[in-house]
């Protein structure tokens, strides 16, 4: 709005000073008559007033006003600071619209004047000098604007991408994974009822499996709608599991592998993230999952201690120790670790001590008060 104004106010301010400037001069000079007067006054009039519609009509502008100011230089000697003003403004205008055919011949008609006046000399040069200062501010608006539409489409290319993969990720869970685990619920619930003179511990072995494949579609449609925002709203969404959840979680456990399995809490709890209560879960989550497969039948310890720094995480089990190398063909102590460092924590694995087992230790920040 202010520039707006601006483009309408100074051509005005310049039309009158223009106006006053040659009236003033010709009444100064020895020429007479009426007529004569009101002529220069139009010409003065004509050199600056166009300038209010540069914007819209630059080129006729532009040879407007310097008809004008040549007819005045040329005819009665006489120029304004404001009509020479209005004829650089001109021709900048008209080289920011990249009319070139007209920029370049403004400054001709001065060569001519140059011979007689000392003006026409300056005005030879300026003239095209402020055309070309035009077309350079129209370049480089428009490298500008080209530069921010690329950079623009490449945001947006790499936004669609993104989206594409994910999109290609989530039918790959939907479609095979998805399909594998609720054929082993299917299957395992299947087995309960049809396999003939099933023990009892049996039956609850394939309840547990059944149980677990459930569980494990469920957090997939949890993922799912993580990964595809146009999935339909689940009407049953659970929260984010957390510490809360690991006595639960150690009961899962406890039942599936019939080992023994201890949930032990230190120091009085302290307010955490989310993302850090989610990220100890998952981490228990995926260490007990790796007791099982690496030391079936060994009891396992999870400590939780609180501290005024945050919390401390340690599954520790009474197995053999690893027998290779540590995470070989799988990525579960990578996966650890990156959950621990994406909430600014830090993860600690190794063998438990000279009577063997493997601990797995995670050091997990609270959130820094606004008080400290």
């Amino acid at each position: 709005m202010k520039g707006t104004a601006a483009r309408r106010v100074a051509p005005a301010v310049l039309a009158v000073a223009a106006v006053v400037e040659a009236l003033a001069r010709y009444v100064a000079s020895d020429v007479t008559g009426g007529p004569f007067l009101v002529l220069v006054g139009c010409l003065a009039l004509a050199s600056t007033g166009p300038l209010a519609l540069a914007a819209r009509r630059p080129t006729a502008v532009a040879v407007v006003v310097t008809a004008a100011v040549v007819v005045s230089l040329a005819g009665f000697g006489l120029w304004t600071v404001a009509g020479v003003l209005a004829q650089l403004a001109a021709a900048y205008l008209v080289g920011r619209s990249g009319a070139l055919a007209v920029a370049v011949p403004l400054g001709l008609p001065y060569l001519v004047l140059a011979f007689f006046d000392p003006l026409g000399v300056l005005l030879a040069g300026l003239v095209p000098f402020c055309a070309l200062a035009g077309l350079a501010g129209r370049v480089g608006s428009a490298d500008a604007a080209h530069s921010a539409a690329r950079s623009a489409f490449a945001g947006t290319l790499v936004e669609h991408t993104a989206r594409g993969e994910r999109a290609r990720i989530a039918r790959e869970l939907h479609d095979v994974v998805a399909h594998h685990i609720s054929m082993i619920s299917v299957q395992a619930e299947n087995a309960r009822f049809t396999t003939p003179a099933l023990p009892p511990a049996g039956a609850e072995r394939f309840a547990a499996i059944g149980g677990t494949a459930r569980a494990a579609l469920t957090e997939m449609r949890r993922l799912l709608g993580v990964l595809r925002s146009d999935a339909p709203a689940v009407a049953e969404r659970a929260p984010q599991p957390g510490l809360r959840e690991l006595a639960a979680l150690l009961d899962e456990a406890r039942d599936a592998s019939g080992a023994g399995t201890r949930l032990i809490l230190r120091g009085p709890p302290v307010p955490l993230d989310p993302g850090v209560e989610l990220a100890a879960y998952r981490i228990v989550q995926e260490a007990l999952t790796n007791a099982r497969r690496h030391a079936p039948g060994a009891a396992v310890d999870v400590s939780v201690t609180y501290t005024p720094e945050g919390v401390c995480v340690r599954i520790r089990d009474n197995g053999p120790g690893p027998a290779g190398p540590l995470d070989a063909g799988g990525h579960g102590l990578s996966g650890m670790r990156e959950r621990a460092a994406a909430v600014g924590g830090r993860l600690r694995t190794g063998v438990a001590g000279a009577a063997g087992g493997f601990v797995v230790e995670a050091t997990l920040p609270a959130p820094v008060s606004e008080d400290g």
